[in-house]
């Protein structure tokens, strides 16, 4: 028996997937086969965006045909689009041929979910108010090698006006140390490169009590770790950043030189009506702080362009701070209204025309810094972690530890190894160059 996992949204979604793979092979499916070949068929989907939404949706409705066809195929449905407020059910009135419907909370569940589906024929239902745990008992088929996910807490306090995850995700529940801890050492025991530390305000972990320390704490003892290893950590939220952080980041060579920091607005009032409980001015303080612990650091960023009432001059503050701060990429949105937020309910909705020409505008000045920061390493040697080969394109693929991905060709596999990059060209976010030599 074969299964095929269909992932929407964040790396958070990535690994949830490859927990879901875990299950499913405790349960005897073996292998992620296409779509077609697989006996079960599993939606991990996001609600974040109202595009992943769509996607799903149109996906979904496209195995009508298939299910016909294979009478023994199980399609399940799970992820933060099944949790939200009264989906489980517009999901299996509108396609009344899936079989598993389940949440973000009860993900844990689906093994059981699916023994309950062959064994009564009847369709499964469940959607948890809350997480009863932190899913520790299941080990992952990790799909990403070099790369290694390791959640680190679950769930968000938050409550941003635009923002569903707080009511798809649930409050936060911070995994204890000693799991996280335990985890990333046999990460790095079995070869993985690169470990990322996942959360959705991963500076907030052990809010609740339930961690034993403090991120900063945490972070400094997975870099402690021996053996040769990159470390990573996002989501941060400006609200909670603090100079522990920032030493420990300094302290750690192996912790990358890059820190993903959303800002969403260079408004004040819009940050305000968005409920992040930070200012621009602590925003720039907290990239000061950065900056005097590592000058060369680089960050990123999320932007959203178009929240309700936002105006022109409001708007051309988020450009100037962009050109203040000089971030190396950012992720830019248009806002989208999510039903059950705050802000769904806000007059002053901007028109769609006047969104697109903001986003065009903000996307410009974001990929002119990035091109001017990416020509800076023409002519210099970095050092990548070699992650993939693009067999299309016939280039091994790579980051180093600002983010930027690194282009080269190899006659022998690279893929695991770190390399140093002599970069000839630079285009965008993307370097090309020779692989001079392994590290070491």
């Amino acid at each position: 028996m074969n299964y095929h996992i269909v992932t929407y949204g964040c790396q958070m979604n990535v690994h949830e997937s490859e927990k879901i793979a875990g299950i499913l092979r405790e349960k005897g499916y073996e292998k992620q086969s296409p779509l077609e070949e697989a006996d079960i068929v599993v939606f991990n989907t996001c609600c974040i965006r109202e595009n992943a939404e769509n996607h799903a949706f149109g996906n979904i409705g496209a195995l009508k045909k298939l299910k016909k066809q294979k009478k023994h195929l199980i399609v399940a449905v799970g992820g933060c689009m099944a949790q939200e407020e009264g989906k489980a059910q517009l999901l299996r009135e509108k396609f009344p041929f899936i079989d598993i419907v389940f949440g973000t909370h009860n993900l844990a569940k689906l093994g059981e979910y699916v023994e309950r589906k062959k064994t009564n024929k009847k369709a499964v239902v469940e959607i948890v108010p809350e997480r009863e745990g932190t899913e520790d008992g299941i080990s992952p088929v990790r799909t990403s090698y070099p790369n290694a996910w390791v959640n680190i807490m679950y769930g968000c306090n938050n409550f941003c006006s635009y923002c569903i995850v707080p009511y798809v995700r649930g409050r936060e529940r911070s995994r204890r140390a000693e799991d996280i801890l335990a985890e990333a050492r046999a990460l790095v025991q079995e070869g993985y490169k690169e470990i990322t530390l996942l959360g959705q305000n991963v500076n907030s972990y052990n809010g609740d009590g339930r961690g034993g320390m403090s991120f900063a704490q945490l972070l400094d003892a997975v870099a402690s770790i021996e053996g040769e290893f990159r470390l990573r950590f996002m989501t941060s939220h400006p609200k909670d950043f603090n100079e522990d952080v920032a030493a420990v980041m300094q302290k750690h060579a192996k912790i990358c030189r890059l820190l993903h920091l959303p800002v969403q607005s260079g408004s004040n009032r819009i940050l305000s009506l968005m409920n992040r409980r930070y200012t621009r001015e602590k925003y720039l303080s907290e990239i000061a702080l950065l900056k005097r612990y590592m000058p060369d650091c680089e960050v990123t960023t999320d932007l959203i362009v178009g929240f309700p009432t936002e105006t022109e001059e409001e708007f051309e503050e988020t450009l100037s701070l962009v050109k203040e701060v000089g971030f190396a990429s950012a992720f830019t949105f248009v806002y989208s209204p999510r039903t059950g937020t705050k802000a769904a309910q806000m007059e002053g909705q901007i028109p769609e025309e006047v969104q697109k020409d903001r986003i065009m505008r903000l996307v410009a000045l974001v990929n002119a810094q990035t091109r001017e920061k990416s020509a800076q390493y023409i002519g210099t040697t970095v050092e990548i972690l070699c992650e993939d080969y693009d067999e299309k394109k016939h280039f091994y693929i790579g980051r180093d530890c600002y983010g930027r991905m690194g282009y080269f060709q190899s006659e022998t596999n690279r893929v695991g190894e770190f390399v140093m990059l002599r970069v000839t060209k630079a285009n965008g976010i993307s370097l090309y160059g020779n692989a001079e030599e392994k590290r070491g």
